[in-house]
């Protein structure tokens, strides 16, 4: 049976924080605010497929409560994720990803995004899509306070 999650995750800049998107250290004088390395595109794509299986979400395993997660990289919620597909016998088809951020410019980045995704879930990196826009200055992203990610993933269960 084919079937489709979505998923939306937003952070706040903030500093003395790195900024992580999707698996790659991006260059830039503020990270994203989270409990854990707050890689929103991660978080946005890996609710996306908990949501294509109706498994919940990633603050169902990975409590922000819970000081174990702290920090934690977001690979190893991938990781889990491809794990519990494996276990249900589930495929990923594919997944497609927006990210809406006025600053920094994140294209130059997007190929190494997709190949260390596509590696920490077990599937080619032509399955990920990924795109980035700004916000036209509109809203929180145009004002530069933080990082919208928006996935849609579909699967074969």
């Amino acid at each position: 049976m084919n079937r489709v999650g979505i998923g939306i995750d937003v952070h706040r800049f903030a500093p003395n924080r790195q900024l992580i998107i999707g698996g790659v250290h991006i260059p830039y004088e503020l990270g994203l605010e989270g409990h854990s390395d707050a890689d929103v595109l991660a978080h946005a794509i890996a609710d996306a497929l908990l949501g294509a299986a109706a498994l919940g979400d990633i603050g169902k395993f990975y409590p922000d409560t819970d000081m174990k997660w702290k920090d934690l990289n977001s690979m190893v919620i991938l990781r889990d994720v491809s794990e519990k597909y494996r276990q249900l016998k589930a495929k990923i088809n594919n997944i497609d990803a927006a990210l809406v951020a006025q600053v920094p410019k994140l294209s130059p980045y997007i190929p190494d995004m997709q190949e260390i995704m596509a590696a920490n879930l077990g599937i080619p990196a032509g399955r990920i899509g990924i795109k980035a826009t700004t916000s036209e200055l509109m809203g929180f992203t145009g004002r530069k306070e933080g990082i919208v990610a928006i996935a849609i993933a579909s699967v074969e269960m």
